[in-house]
């Protein structure tokens, strides 16, 4: 067998409300039918299609790239925002990615959605591998507009905590500035010896879906179609292309699709299907379902359910596997209650 050329590592599905059109099963088939080994979904703050994604990946002969796609604070830069992609290179990566899911959601968030700061990955850093987020990520930012100073800033910080995780984004999609930023990013990676990966930031399948995926974006932002006002960041190009589409598109930079397969093979990320993973319940020295049981009938008089309905509830509940979810889901109701009473 040949060796691949080409991966994609940067597509969003509809998991990414914002702005992901696709649904999972029919990513992983369109990279089957162009004959990708491999496929990152990166779908914005979140990895709600995982499950999903891995399942269908694996049927498909197509191996799985876990990742997501963040906004991010870097203080350097003040309130601006700017973009990241985070793969997950091996399991603990996929646990310091979860967190920095987690800790994004828990921060609360506003019109932009859920941020992260950088210097979380600085704790988090381990088993990641980081694209830049193109013009769009802080190193993007600071060379568009010239700032030196703040390009060997950001950089110096991946630097010392990515080493060879950390790769100069280049995209080609006939949007504003890619270009001028393109040039000065293969300028900077040639300048400080770091390595650039070419993305397509899919956003659809087909060229012929950009004006449903305009659709579902304007009426996420609040705007009409032909509202003169309505932001416009995306192009017909962000569709999921073929092998030889982005290797005639990245001909003179041949290194940056070498390395979308580099990455691919490091991103080795298992996931155990078809098991329960739910937090132990204290029960003492009774199993989940007997304490379900238990707890039934103590409260069964409350609702006047009759205790053969209550023993035939609870074993049917036992029979699906589902007590200490039960047991679980009545502790948080108990302590919501007691929050909101206290105050």
């Amino acid at each position: 067998m040949s060796e691949p050329r080409f991966v994609h590592l940067r597509v969003h599905s509809d998991y990414s409300m914002i702005d992901g059109l696709a649904k999972t099963g029919p990513l992983v088939k369109k990279a089957a039918s162009l004959g990708m080994p491999a496929l990152a979904i990166t779908d914005f703050t979140n990895l709600c299609g995982l499950v999903k994604f891995y399942g269908a990946g694996h049927g498909a002969g197509i191996k799985p790239i876990v990742g997501a796609d963040f906004n991010v604070h870097n203080e350097l830069l003040g309130d601006e925002l700017t973009h990241l992609t985070v793969l997950a290179a091996n399991n603990t990566g996929y646990q310091n990615l979860t967190l920095l899911i987690s800790k994004a959601y828990q921060r609360g968030y506003g019109a932009a959605g859920p941020i992260i700061d950088r210097d979380w990955l600085v704790e988090l850093k381990e088993g990641l591998i980081l694209l830049s987020g193109g013009r769009m990520g802080d190193v993007g930012r600071c060379l568009l507009r010239g700032n030196q100073a703040l390009v060997e800033e950001c950089v110096a910080f991946y630097e010392a905590h990515f080493s060879d995780r950390y790769f100069l984004e280049l995209i080609r999609t006939g949007r504003q500035d890619e270009e001028t930023y393109l040039h000065a990013a293969v300028e900077l990676a040639e300048t400080r010896g770091l390595p650039v990966v070419a993305t397509n930031d899919v956003r659809f399948l087909e060229s012929d879906d950009f004006d449903a995926h305009e659709i579902r974006v304007a009426i996420h932002d609040g705007f009409t179609l032909d509202d003169p006002k309505r932001p416009r960041n995306y192009s017909p190009q962000q569709y999921m292309r073929s092998i030889d589409e982005m290797c005639d598109l990245f001909a003179d930079i041949p290194e940056a699709l070498e390395n979308t397969v580099e990455i691919a093979k490091r991103c080795n990320v298992t996931v155990r299907l078809g098991e329960y993973f739910l937090p132990q319940f204290p029960t003492g020295d009774m199993t989940t379902e007997d304490y379900l049981v238990k707890k039934s009938k103590e409260g069964w008089k409350s609702v006047w359910l009759s205790c053969s309905r209550t023993k035939k509830s609870a074993k049917s509940v036992a029979r699906n596997m589902t007590s200490v979810w039960i047991l679980n889901c009545r502790l948080s109701t108990r302590w919501g209650s007691l929050a909101t009473s206290s105050s």
